[in-house]
């Protein structure tokens, strides 16, 4: 990974900090996102003490917004001639349904629209690199079908069902976007972290789990628990794995387990005539998304 250049959003806690120490060891030089300025600096100074890594930089940006997504490609454009590695790592689980600036659901906006979004914006950077990477973190408890009418949480909202629902939705979005590249040296993989303590999970409330699980509510607040990023660092391996091994050059269009093991894509994902709904909603929110590999 030397001398690679590796964007991370939602870099600067949890899994996609591991993700950045791991890759900044390897020699890469590193580039997280997050939406806060002073925990970031905070983040950029612990990671290059603990990587021995100077090369590591923060842009500020909150996903959730589509006018920042554009800010944030547009700052990394004018530092960075090329991108290496995009790791699409930031998601959100609300507890309640809101609205961002954009007028979309807030799961639906980070989760969906801003991975799809960025690597669109980004893809003159992936192709300048001699052989790029695009990974995208999932999660959350698949559920058995993609619901078209409840998208957004139109008509039922409830915390993890529907933080489930937009990963599920993204990883449907995300695989279109790989079988439509043309691209050659441009992989697009999925990758399923497994369970970790991170702000996310440890901020979820009872009232975001379904009727039965709320009796259980305190077995996974100590299945959650802070661990000083040891879960976040196990969580991270996929990410680490496709980001540098030589064992995935070249593989593309695929889903790995925590284990680094490809694995089937859930049936949902693979309907045909969902996905080419989807892909028409979100360029429909997303307008000015041009998949420019494609052309």
């Amino acid at each position: 990974m030397k001398d690679k250049i590796v964007l991370i959003t939602g870099g600067t806690g949890g899994i996609g900090k591991q993700t950045a120490l791991a890759l900044a060891k390897l020699g890469a030089q590193v580039i997280v996102t997050g939406r806060n300025p002073t925990s970031g600096a905070t983040a950029v100074e612990e990671l290059k003490q603990q990587s021995g890594n100077s090369k590591i930089d923060f842009i500020v940006a909150d996903i959730s917004s589509q006018a920042q997504i554009r800010a944030l490609a547009d700052q990394f454009k004018r530092k960075y001639e090329r991108l290496d590695v995009l790791i699409n790592n930031a998601g959100v689980a609300e507890s309640q349904r809101k609205l961002t600036i954009d007028n979309i659901e807030t799961d639906f906006a980070v989760n969906v629209i801003a991975p799809y979004l960025l690597t669109d914006l980004l893809m003159d950077c992936l192709c300048a690199s001699p052989s790029a990477r695009v990974i995208t973190l999932t999660g959350g408890e698949h559920p058995a079908k993609i619901e078209m009418d409840n998208l957004q949480g139109e008509r039922s909202f409830l915390g993890l069902q529907a933080y489930s629902h937009s990963k599920l939705i993204m990883m449907a979005v995300m695989d279109e976007l790989a079988q439509r590249n043309h691209a050659a040296n441009i992989t697009f993989n999925i990758c399923y972290p497994g369970q970790a303590a991170t702000n996310m999970t440890q901020s979820v409330t009872p009232d975001m789990l379904p009727g039965a699980m709320r009796l259980m509510y305190p077995l996974f607040k100590l299945a959650t628990r802070s661990d000083g990023g040891k879960s976040a660092a196990k969580a991270s391996r996929a990410s680490i794995y496709l980001a540098s091994s030589p064992e995935v050059h070249g593989v593309s269009g695929k889903y790995f387990n925590p284990e680094c093991a490809v694995i089937d894509l859930p049936a949902p994902v693979l309907d045909q005539s969902i996905r080419q709904q989807l892909w028409e909603t979100v360029e429909r929110l997303a307008p000015i998304a041009q998949f420019q590999a494609a052309k």
